[in-house]
């Protein structure tokens, strides 16, 4: 049995990022214009990047990172739109392959084909989104609907105050 979502439902895919510490933000911003959010992470990012107790009271919902076993009910209905935030150079370019070797990358390639709308907000290094294949993976995911914010990297700036990561900016990708 799937669980039908009174309000719309969010996905929020968190990558193993250092500013993914932040999540919190987006989720409030979120349910605050009326959506229902799960949080999906990637196996790494469950490894302390982020807060994970504290995510979930603010949910009221399970983090979700491995599969769910066979005839176990789903913990979250199906999607109206999801959010990848921090999206790691690991997770755009393993997605873009179609690799679906975690949860959070085989929901995400589900939700390409089932044309869900999905907002990404990047956080990756200069020197890696310098690197060929992280270009050739925007240029793929964009052409399959994907909506991108502008590039993070996280660099301070010339007063060496990182600048703030623009966790709202997903909800304007997808006209929330």
């Amino acid at each position: 049995m799937i669980e039908q979502a009174a309000r719309p439902f969010l996905y929020v895919v968190v990558c193993a990022a250092g500013i993914a510490s932040g999540v919190g933000e987006l989720i409030g911003a979120a349910q605050r214009k009326g959506w229902e959010v799960g949080v999906l992470a990637t196996p790494t990012a469950m490894n302390g990047f982020f807060d994970t107790a504290a995510v979930e009271t603010l949910t009221g919902r399970p983090i979700r990172s491995a599969w769910r076993a066979p005839g176990d009910p789903r913990p979250f209905p199906p999607p109206d739109a999801v959010v990848v935030a921090p999206a790691t150079f690991n997770t755009v370019n393993k997605w873009a392959a179609g690799i679906a070797d975690t949860l959070a990358l085989g929901t995400l390639n589900e939700a390409c084909g089932l044309g869900v709308p999905i907002a990404v907000l990047p956080c990756v290094a200069d020197a890696l989104a310098a690197h060929p294949a992280y270009g050739d993976s925007l240029i793929r995911l964009r052409a399959m609907g994907v909506r991108f914010g502008e590039p993070y990297s996280g660099e301070p700036g010339p007063d060496g105050r990182r600048p703030e990561f623009p966790w709202r900016r997903a909800l304007d990708l997808l006209g929330h």
